[in-house]
């Protein structure tokens, strides 16, 4: 008889799931784009493909199970958008942009610098982030592309490893660099604090991620600006070498790191305060924008 304890039988019911999982469950489109949708109406919660009209044809199941639609089609101006997804796990990834690297003075990194978020982080587009009272002063914005899984994925190979992926969404690591660099051993806290990962405002499914713009700007100003050509792994590598770390469920987000610009990096450090708005911009995607307020 083999083995009965939690351990075994969580991989074997990883192991299940990966051998059961089914073809993806739309055909991707060739310089076409489909954006996902999760929002809120009439206090239920729900998600859709949101199109040029704007209008919104409302899913029947999540979108990692299927793409079938009923027969509302909601005006945009009538929902509210929430974060595209709410992540089982939130995986970063830091250090990955070369002139990131370069203007915090750290070595290219031999492999990918990964940590984790909570996800009690995340927020959707327009929700205020919040300044903790615990670490007001050194909050620093982090503009990234969002990888968003779309099927259980372990031990992928990097030629495969973007058929697993649902889409891309705009980011921001929002970061307490006073814990992270002076007063923590680890990130945790800084980088996990209620409203520290603002999501959306959709999962853009028809984008290539090699050699697209990245965005951050603070009150208008661009703040922040790089391409993804400039990432030391690129989003294949990364969910390659996560998968080999962890099972990567669906609605998992991989953060693929920023490009240069970070406030505490700048003479004199810029950080956020309350009254600012912060927008990530990536090309292909759209634009994240969310208002800074003093925390409780």
């Amino acid at each position: 008889m083999g083995c009965r304890c939690f351990w075994c039988g969580l991989e074997a019911r990883t192991k299940n799931a990966l051998a059961n999982t089914r073809v993806w469950p739309y055909t991707k489109k060739k310089g076409g784009t489909m954006k996902i949708v999760r929002f809120a109406k009439d206090r239920k919660v729900g998600f859709g493909i949101l199109d040029e009209s704007p209008r919104i044809s409302v899913l029947t199941q999540p979108p990692w199970q299927g793409l079938a639609t009923d027969d509302q089609r909601l005006p945009l101006a009538q929902v509210r958008l929430l974060a595209p997804v709410r992540p089982p796990d939130i995986i970063a990834i830091g250090l990955n942009y070369r002139e990131h690297a370069r203007e915090s003075g750290a070595a290219i990194p031999e492999a990918p610098v990964v940590f984790l978020k909570a996800s009690s982080s995340v927020i959707g587009p327009e929700t205020p982030i919040e300044l903790p009272a615990m670490a007001p002063d050194e909050v620093d914005y982090e503009a990234e592309v969002g990888i968003v899984i779309g099927r259980p994925c372990r031990n992928v190979e990097e030629d495969q490893a973007l058929n697993y992926v649902l889409g891309y969404t705009c980011a921001n690591d929002v970061s307490a660099r006073d814990c992270q660099r002076r007063l923590d051993v680890q990130w945790a806290r800084a980088k996990s604090f209620q409203t520290f990962c603002p999501l959306g405002p959709w999962i853009e499914t028809e984008l290539d991620p090699d050699d697209i713009s990245v965005q951050l700007r603070l009150n208008g100003k661009t703040m922040q600006s790089g391409r993804t050509s400039d990432m030391i792994f690129d989003c294949r590598q990364l969910v390659a070498y996560c998968s080999r770390v962890f099972t990567l469920q669906p609605g998992t987000v991989i953060l693929s790191g920023t490009p240069p610009g970070v406030g505490f990096a700048r003479q004199p450090p810029v950080f956020l305060r309350s009254g600012d708005r912060v927008e990530v911009v990536i090309e292909g995607i759209g634009s994240l924008g969310n208002p800074v307020v003093k925390g409780e």
